[in-house]
């Protein structure tokens, strides 16, 4: 397992949250609380084409 933390805006409350991801592991999503708002946000990690993890965090209900 190669974790990587990765710098994203929570979609709730905009601030800068860091989360651990896996971009060898192909897609996937899944839910994890922001770590300042504790509000749940949708990530989708999945690698670039340089193999650098892109992740997109998405409120719950979107």
């Amino acid at each position: 397992m190669d974790l990587r933390e990765i710098e994203i805006k929570c979609p709730y409350c905009g601030e800068d949250v860091g989360v651990m991801v896996d971009p060898v592991s192909g897609e996937e999503s899944y839910t994890e609380d922001c770590s300042v708002c504790c509000r749940p946000m949708v990530l989708t990690v999945d690698a670039d084409d340089d193999g650098e993890p892109a992740v997109t965090a998405k409120r719950e209900e979107e």
